[in-house]
C-alpha cells in the first residue's frame, strides 16, 4: 500500500472548501456565508455589490423571434464589476421607460426575462453572485399586467391596517412571481403641505396612522419576520427616510426645516413602527435634515437609524442622492465616500459609488466600512435564498382585482350630504358629468404602467351595470380636466335639468403621458395637459381646472340636486355648494364600480379623512395636530379646516357610550342607532396637560374599526400608548369631534424602557 503523500493530504481540504465553499451551503449559519463569501471577494467585486447603476428597461431588447436578447449595456455593466449588484425596474413600464405593451414584459414572460438577465449575471461573476432585482411596488407591482391598488392616500382613508396587509400581500406575491425580489414602497412621508404632488403617495398627516399601515405593509410584503424570505414574500424598501413630506412650499425635494422634536414627534414614528415590524429597507430621502442631506447624514442613518433603533438591514439611497453629495463634498468620489460613511449601503444610478474602489485606495473611506455594507446586500440575498433559488418558479396569485376593489370601497370617504345620497328609489334619471365621470386613465396615481384597454370600471361604467331597472343613466362630459374652455356645458347643462339627481365627477390626474418631459431621476419635468398631481408636480394652489368650477356652478344652478365625487391624489379646494360630496382620492382602475356601489347604496361609506381638507390655501397649514398655542383665527377667514382629519359620514348614525379606562386600554360601548348596516372607525386621542415640554392640540393614540348592523352593540377595547405626565383621553369620530368631546384625566404610569 502506498505511502500517503503528506502535503497532498495537507491540500485535500483546501480542495475540498474550494470546490465546496461555506457560502455555498444552505445547511451552514447565514452570517458565517456572509462571512466567507466576503472574505473571498476581491475590492472591485465588493464595490460591485453595492452598485445599483442602470435601469433596468436598458437590459434587454425585443429580439427578431419575439422574445428578449441581452443588451450591450448589461454586458459593459457587469463586466464593469464581474457581476452586479442590484438592478433597479426591470420590470418598469411607464411613460419615462418607455416600455408599454408591446415592448415591455407582461405577466407570462416577466419570470423568463428575469432568469435570462440573472443566467447572465451569475454565469458573469467569478463567485457566482446573482442580483438583486429591485421593483417600484407604490401601489402594485408597476409593471404591465400588475395589479394596480388605491393609491397610498386613499389606503389611508380606510384606516384599516388588515385589509391593507391583504393587499401587499398579495402585492408581494406577484412580484416574486415574475422574478422581482425587493419592492420600493412608499409609506414613511407624512403629508403637512398638500400641495405638494407626492401627496397621494403619503397615508396621511398623521404619524400614528401613518406607523399603523406601516407595520400592516411589513407584515403583508415580508411575512413573520424569520431569517429566510418564503418564494411569495419581499423584502421592503421603505421610502423616504426622513421628514421628506416636510418640505418647504409642498415643493418636491425642497429644504425641511425641522427640529429634532417635530422630526420625531411626526415624521419618524412609521419609520421605528416599520423598522421594529422587521422591514429589510429603508431608502434615504432626498431632503436634508439640520443642513445635511439624508444621504450623507450620519447622525440619521447610523446613530439614529442602527445605534439608537438597532436596525440591522439595508439602507439605500434615493435615485441620483448621492452624487448630489458633491456639492458638499467637492467630487463625486468624496460624494460616494461620505454617503458609504454615512450609512448608505446600496445606491440607485450614482456615479459616486462607482468610484468607491479610487475612495478606498484614497483614505477617504475604510475598506472595513465598505465591508459592512457589501455583507447587508448579500445577507439579503442569502435571506432571499437566491443562491440556491436564482430562478422564480411560483405562479402568479390571483384575486388582485377583487382585492383592489375592496380596497377603493373602504376608501370612499362621505364629506357632507343633505340627503340626496344614497340614490333614492324615487329616482328615475341621473346625469353623470364631468371630466372624470366616463374615464378610467385618471383613477390611478402616479408610478402605474399602461393599462391595456378594457381595464378597470369608469363611474359612468358602474352606474350604467350596477343601476336598478328603470333608472335611465345619462352622461355628457361637460369639460376637461384642465383649462378653461366651456363649451361644453350647455349639453351637461340640460342633462342636469332633465334628470332627478346630478352626479359630477371632478378632480386631478397623475397620468403620465407620453409627452410628458422628465427629469433624471424620473420625476415630471415638463408636465402632460392634465397632470395635475404626481412626483414634480406641486401646486402652489389647490384649485381644479377653472372650468370644473364653471362646471359645478352651471348644474347647481339647474337646482337638480347635485352630488359631487372627486377623484384626486390631493384635497383640492370645492365649495359647499352641492347637496353632497365625496372623495375616493385615486381609487385605481376598478374604483369606479366602488364609487358606483357608495352612490346607489349597495355599499355604505367607510372611508375617514386621513388629512385636513383645508378652506382656502392661505389657511396652511391646517393638520390636526399643531402645537397647542392659543392663537386666534384670521380676521378674513376661519382658521379651522373645512373638514377636519378623521371625518367621513356614514348613511346610518352611531353612538358611542363613555369611555372606561383602566390602565393602558379604554373600551367604548358603539351602537348602531340607524336602519341600515354601517361601519364607525372609532378614534382616541390623546390630549396632554401636564407634560415637559410645550404639547399638541390632540395626538392620535389608537383606532379600531366596527361594522354594526341596525340597533346592534359591541364593546371595542382599544390599547393606548405609553406616555408620561398626566393628559386626558378622549373618544371620537373625528379630530373636529375630539376637541369638543369630554375628556377623561388620566395620570400616565412610569414608562417601560425602551
Amino acid at each position: 500500500m502506498p505511502t500517503p503523500d503528506p502535503a497532498a493530504t495537507r491540500a485535500e481540504p483546501v480542495r475540498r472548501a474550494a470546490a465546496h465553499p461555506l457560502y455555498r451551503d444552505p445547511s451552514a449559519p447565514l452570517d458565517a456565508r456572509v462571512q466567507d463569501l466576503l472574505a473571498r471577494m476581491t475590492l472591485r467585486e465588493k464595490v460591485g455589490q453595492v452598485n445599483q447603476r442602470m435601469y433596468g428597461w436598458d437590459a434587454y431588447r425585443l429580439s427578431p423571434d419575439g422574445g428578449y436578447e441581452l443588451t450591450d449595456a448589461l454586458y459593459a455593466e457587469t463586466d464593469r464589476f464581474e457581476g452586479l449588484g442590484a438592478l433597479y425596474g426591470l420590470m418598469r413600464a411607464d411613460a419615462w421607460s418607455g416600455v408599454a405593451h408591446g415592448s415591455g414584459p407582461g405577466a407570462e414572460d416577466s419570470a423568463p426575462l428575469a432568469e435570462l438577465v440573472q443566467r447572465h449575471v451569475v454565469e458573469r461573476s467569478r463567485l457566482g453572485i446573482p442580483a438583486l432585482f429591485v421593483e417600484e411596488v407604490p401601489h402594485g407591482h408597476m409593471a404591465l399586467d400588475g395589479t394596480v391598488l388605491p393609491v397610498n392616500l386613499a389606503v389611508g382613508a380606510t384606516w384599516d391596517p388588515a385589509l391593507y396587509e391583504r393587499a401587499a400581500a398579495h402585492a408581494a406575491a406577484e412580484l416574486r412571481a415574475r422574478g422581482g425580489h425587493v419592492a420600493l414602497v412608499s409609506a414613511l412621508d407624512i403629508s403637512r403641505d398638500p400641495r405638494w404632488g407626492r401627496t397621494e403617495e403619503c397615508f396621511g398627516e398623521d404619524p400614528h396612522l401613518a406607523a399603523r399601515l406601516t407595520e400592516a405593509l411589513v407584515r403583508g410584503m415580508q411575512g413573520d419576520p424569520a431569517e429566510y424570505f418564503a418564494a411569495d414574500k419581499a423584502p421592503v424598501v421603505l421610502k423616504h427616510f426622513a421628514g421628506q413630506g416636510a418640505t418647504v412650499g409642498g415643493r418636491n425635494s425642497a429644504e425641511s426645516e425641522l427640529g429634532h422634536r417635530e422630526l420625531h414627534e411626526i415624521h419618524l414614528p412609521a419609520a421605528r413602527a416599520g423598522v421594529r415590524a422587521g422591514a429589510a429597507a429603508v431608502m434615504a430621502a432626498y431632503n436634508e435634515v439640520d443642513g445635511m442631506p439624508c444621504s450623507g447624514n450620519r447622525w440619521l442613518l447610523t446613530e439614529l437609524l442602527r445605534a439608537d433603533w438597532g436596525f440591522e438591514g439595508l439602507v439605500m439611497a434615493d435615485g441620483l442622492a448621492v452624487d448630489r453629495l458633491a456639492r458638499i463634498t467637492g467630487d463625486h468620489v468624496s460624494a460616494g465616500a461620505l454617503a458609504l460613511d454615512s450609512g448608505v449601503d446600496l445606491s440607485l444610478w450614482d456615479r459616486g459609488f462607482t468610484l468607491l474602489e479610487e475612495a478606498v485606495e484614497r483614505g477617504l473611506v475604510r475598506e472595513e466600512t465598505l465591508d459592512r455594507a457589501v455583507a447587508r446586500v448579500l445577507r439579503l440575498k442569502f435571506r432571499l435564498r437566491l443562491f440556491e433559488r436564482p430562478y422564480t418558479t411560483a405562479r402568479m396569485p390571483a384575486g388582485g382585482e377583487e382585492l383592489s376593489r375592496e380596497v377603493a370601497r373602504a376608501a370612499v370617504t362621505l364629506l357632507r350630504n343633505d340627503g340626496v345620497l344614497p340614490v333614492a328609489a324615487s329616482v328615475t334619471r341621473i346625469a353623470v358629468l364631468g371630466p372624470q365621470a366616463a374615464t378610467t386613465a385618471h383613477q390611478s396615481g402616479d408610478y402605474t404602467a399602461p393599462q391595456r384597454p378594457g381595464t378597470g370600471s369608469s363611474v359612468l361604467d358602474a352606474l350604467r351595470r350596477l343601476a336598478p331597472a328603470g333608472l335611465d343613466v345619462r352622461h355628457a362630459p361637460g369639460c376637461s380636466l384642465t383649462g378653461a374652455d366651456l363649451s361644453g356645458i350647455p349639453a351637461a347643462i340640460a342633462e342636469a335639468a332633465a334628470s332627478d339627481l346630478a352626479v359630477l365627477v371632478l378632480g386631478g390626474s397623475s397620468a403620465r403621458a407620453p409627452e410628458t418631459e422628465f427629469d433624471a431621476n424620473g420625476a415630471a419635468l415638463t408636465v402632460a395637459s392634465e397632470m395635475t398631481c404626481g412626483e414634480g408636480v406641486d401646486l402652489a394652489g389647490l384649485r381644479l381646472g377653472d372650468a370644473q368650477y364653471a362646471l359645478l356652478d352651471a348644474v347647481v344652478a339647474t337646482g337638480t340636486p347635485t352630488a359631487v365625487v372627486l377623484v384626486q391624489g390631493r384635497p383640492h379646494l370645492v365649495p359647499d355648494t352641492a347637496a353632497a360630496l365625496l372623495t375616493a382620492w385615486y381609487p385605481g382602475p376598478w374604483g369606479g364600480d366602488a364609487i358606483a356601489e357608495v352612490l346607489l347604496g349597495l355599499s355604505d361609506p367607510r372611508g375617514r379623512l386621513p388629512l385636513s381638507v383645508p378652506r382656502s390655501v392661505a389657511q396652511l397649514p391646517v393638520y390636526y395636530n399643531h402645537k397647542d398655542t392659543e392663537y386666534r383665527g384670521y380676521a378674513d377667514e376661519s382658521a379651522e379646516p373645512r373638514y377636519s382629519f378623521g371625518h367621513g359620514l356614514s348613511y346610518t348614525s352611531f353612538d358611542y357610550g363613555t369611555p372606561r379606562t383602566t390602565g393602558r386600554t379604554v373600551e367604548v360601548d358603539v351602537t348602531n342607532t340607524g336602519r341600515r348596516y354601517g361601519r364607525s372607525t372609532v378614534q382616541v386621542y390623546l390630549r396632554r396637560l401636564v407634560t415637559a415640554t410645550w404639547p399638541r392640540t390632540l395626538e392620535l393614540c389608537a383606532f379600531d374599526g366596527v361594522g354594526l348592523e341596525p340597533g346592534e352593540c359591541r364593546t371595542l377595547t382599544l390599547t393606548l400608548p405609553e406616555f408620561t405626565g398626566t393628559a386626558e383621553i378622549r373618544v371620537a369620530a373625528s379630530a373636529r369631534e375630539a376637541l369638543e368631546a369630554p375628556g377623561q384625566s388620566l395620570t400616565a404610569p412610569a414608562a417601560t424602557p425602551r
